[in-house]
């Protein structure tokens, strides 16, 4: 057993990556913005030491216009898990501004991504607001099931509720 995991960050999961360029281009024209958290790299069948970034933390309350995104930092978790940021610029430029570069301080890597969203969109940066490599990895992101029901669940309960009113809920 292990006490301590690599702090190495060897990547980014495929399926992170995915979800941050999904979630970026829903929200334009708006920023997007999310904190990273990465997994063992043994937990996702890897035989190498240190960290897959496998998904992205957002915050409730997150605000964000065209030019910017702010969290509650007091609604922010202190997770163990947690190696960085990720943010969009819908005007498309890669690099961070000095706004980004004052929020840099916590984590490893932080990820700009740039509209139109596509796979080429998108550029890591180190705690100094320098260009880093980030590799994207084929790696099966394991299912946390965070909440157990589908959307299915959700209309089927909504039908068979009785129209009582908001308050019906609390019952």
């Amino acid at each position: 057993m292990r006490l301590f995991r690599s702090d190495e960050l060897l990547g980014i999961a495929r399926e992170a990556l995915d979800f941050v360029l999904e979630a970026s281009e829903e929200t334009h024209p708006n920023e997007y913005m999310g904190f990273l958290r990465a997994d063992d790299a043994r937990k996702l069948d890897l035989d190498r030491d240190g960290q897959v970034i496998t998904d992205v933390l957002v915050i409730p309350g997150t605000e964000s216009s065209p030019t910017s995104a702010s969290v509650r930092t007091h609604m922010k978790p202190n997770d163990m898990r947690a190696v960085g940021s990720v943010h969009s610029h819908p005007n498309g430029a890669l690099r961070p501004s000095d706004a980004d570069l004052a929020t840099f301080g916590q984590g490893k890597v932080h990820i700009i991504v740039g509209a139109p969203y596509g796979w080429g969109d998108w550029k890591a940066f180190d705690n100094e607001g320098r260009q880093t490599t980030l590799d994207v990895l084929d790696v099966e992101v394991p299912d946390e099931h965070f909440f157990d029901f589908t959307q299915e669940d959700i209309d089927r309960e909504l039908a068979d509720r009785d129209d009582g009113g908001f308050l019906s809920w609390f019952r």
